[in-house]
């Protein structure tokens, strides 16, 4: 007699061939995506270099990663002015013409003038990767921002100090590097990293002018002993007005450290625990506009299994393995320090 159609166990079996077929597929098809997604942050890092060195050749030095201004001569801290980004400095020279014309640059990045600048997304600030929201969902002075998952690095644990030295990064407060200054080399040099959106934060743990015990300009903490002094500082800071908010790089025309910086005092995705929280903790001493000196742990991060793409002084994006010895880390951080790095250290 002539069958009509399968069998319930023919089709059963089929179908667990299918699931099979798919349950091996689907890890290569995930992977593929996250390589095209590792590659699209790679490609916007690099357009982010090609910025940085068109602002260089135009102005003859690399942007200030924020600019502090004083009432007067006498004053020992700045106004707080909600200073610019280096990202909003270097628009034009990304094809953001427009959007960097529209900014009113005598106002704070929280001016209603500038409230369509600071709540546009810009594509190139995103990685895909990255599930946080393009648009920070906290108000802040009445205003939306948008987000980025990039920043620039602004120094070790040392970022800045009033009528104190610059930092030992590439982009530093009132600091606009030259490329004579880069005596360890372009290629040795850090630029940018990864920094996923909304980082925990520990900030204003400190009044100014007190610093972590410790800790000054030319003194802090050794890398063998950073992660458990991060650990340390962030416990300490609990009872801190800005602790467990999650605004780190929440708001890419924010030139404040905390918001597009990025520091080598512990290495890539390095995790803090703290009772009812868990993740990368951005710790802050003290606002730079509070006078200083503000020391800062700023990871780097990125839902990339393994590392972080880096942006270098050369132009050239490198993938950075969370198991980078943390001398190491520091010292691609610096741009004189005279440290010698083999390719293969990182």
């Amino acid at each position: 007699m002539k069958r009509n159609g399968f069998t319930l166990i023919e089709l059963l079996v089929v179908i667990a061939i299918i699931a099979v077929l798919i349950a091996l597929l689907l890890p290569a098809v995930q992977a593929a995506r996250e390589a095209a997604r590792r590659m699209q942050c790679v490609n916007s890092l690099k357009q982010m270099g090609l910025g940085l060195h068109n602002y260089e050749s135009s102005i003859g030095a690399f942007p200030p990663a924020t600019i502090l201004t004083y009432a007067s001569a006498t004053a020992t801290k700045p106004i707080w002015q909600g200073s610019w980004s280096i990202n909003a400095r270097i628009a034009p020279y990304l094809e953001l013409g427009p959007l960097f014309n529209a900014i009113n640059f005598t106002g704070t990045y929280s001016d209603p003038s500038n409230t369509t600048v600071s709540n546009t997304p810009v594509n190139f600030l995103f990685c895909p990767s990255d599930p946080g929201s393009h648009i920070d969902n906290a108000s802040y002075g009445g205003t939306l921002t948008a987000t980025s998952s990039y920043g620039q690095f602004v120094g070790d644990w040392y970022v800045w100090s009033n009528g104190g030295p610059i930092n030992r990064g590439p982009f530093g407060p009132n600091a606009s590097r030259t490329i004579a200054q880069f005596t360890d080399g372009l290629s040795n040099s850090m630029f940018a990293s990864e920094g996923y959106i909304g980082h925990l934060q520990a900030r204003n743990c400190y009044s100014n002018p007190q610093s972590p015990p410790g800790m000054s300009p030319s003194v802090v903490p050794d890398p063998s002993v950073s992660i458990t002094t991060l650990q340390s500082l962030v416990s300490a800071c609990s009872g801190s007005g800005k602790f467990g908010l999650k605004l780190g790089h929440t708001r890419w025309t924010n030139g404040g450290v905390y918001y597009s910086g990025v520091t080598t005092a512990v290495p890539p995705n390095t995790k803090v625990t703290y009772p009812g929280y868990s993740g990368p903790f951005d710790w802050v001493s003290v606002d730079e506009n509070n006078g200083g000196p503000t020391y800062a742990s700023l990871s780097a991060s990125s839902y990339h299994s393994g590392g972080v793409n880096v942006l270098f002084a050369d132009g050239s994006v490198k993938f950075v393995k969370d198991s980078v010895n943390g001398f190491t880390w520091r010292a691609l951080g610096t741009i004189a320090g005279g440290e010698v790095i083999s390719a293969d250290a990182y």
